[in-house]
């Protein structure tokens, strides 16, 4: 049993943490633990050079573990070993649309639970998207999960615009400024009610919401994150481009990120794509 004097020294000790520590503050990695994240990709289904799932996972697990306590994990399709879901702190899936992956088939009840213990979700460009077939079965189901969603019918186009800041403020765009962006814009891209739209472009001098953050509310304390950009590889070849997913990444995984950003360095090689297969 603890003596009074040690007891006392205990409740002080608790008090002047609760002091100096904020409430909400996440430290970004507890001693002797990691944030799991675990990345989802498979083979092409675009023209070469676009839509290269696999490799992007590995660039983004590059620059993931560059931040202490952080393990990053690469899985080809939806992991067949439920040991890889085991502690995840946040899923990333850059892929055919994240709708039916991951509200649809066997894995739909484990996702489910994952996201109602507050597991991240992050989901990048075609990944943001719903078939439009399964939009009256899963649409709402989608838009509370991921915060916003792309319909196949209401289309794209490849075009120049600034990518715009409209929070400056949110983590997610520390570490980098607006720039010019060429890329495939997924038009009229719905936004759900309680959903922070981050990032927008100008198409045809309209605004297009290109990327948004969602608290989920029926969640424990739940993020996700959603981005349509990242049709072409060579746009992750840019710092910023990187910095603001890396850091989406681990905004969803409650990391407290620093000021600059998160670290997105990568060499030539981290950049190559393997050899395009012959057809």
């Amino acid at each position: 049993m603890l003596s009074y004097r040690t007891s006392i020294c205990l409740c002080l000790t608790y008090i002047v943490l609760r002091i100096s520590i904020p409430l909400g503050c996440v430290v970004a990695a507890e001693p002797g633990g990691e944030k799991k994240i675990l990345l989802i990709g498979h083979d092409l289904d675009h023209a070469w050079g676009t839509h290269m799932y696999l490799p992007t996972c590995k660039i983004l697990a590059t620059c993931l573990t560059q931040t202490p306590g952080v393990n990053a994990i690469v899985s080809d399709g939806w992991p067949k070993d439920k040991n890889a879901l085991n502690g995840v702190d946040a899923l990333v899936l850059y892929s055919s649309p994240g709708g039916e992956i991951l509200l649809d088939g066997e894995q739909a009840g484990e996702v489910d639970r994952l996201m109602k213990q507050g597991v991240g979700l992050v989901c990048i460009h075609w990944a943001t998207g719903l078939k439009k077939e399964n939009e009256q079965r899963l649409g709402e189901k989608w838009m509370n999960t991921l915060g916003g969603m792309w319909l196949h019918f209401v289309g794209l186009k490849i075009d120049d615009s600034n990518l715009r800041q409209l929070n400056p403020e949110h983590p997610i765009c520390n570490g980098w400024e607006e720039y010019e962006l060429n890329d495939e814009f997924y038009l009229n891209t719905q936004v759900a009610p309680g959903s922070e739209t981050l990032l927008e472009v100008e198409v045809d001098e309209k605004k297009v919401p290109v990327a948004w953050a969602f608290e989920r509310p029926v969640s424990n304390g739940g993020r996700s994150f959603g981005t349509t950009l990242g049709h072409f590889h060579r746009n992750f070849e840019i710092e910023a481009f990187r910095r603001m997913i890396v850091n989406a990444i681990l905004w969803s995984a409650h990391v407290q990120l620093p000021l600059g950003g998160a670290p997105v360095a990568v060499s030539e090689d981290d950049l190559q794509l393997p050899p395009e297969p012959q057809k």
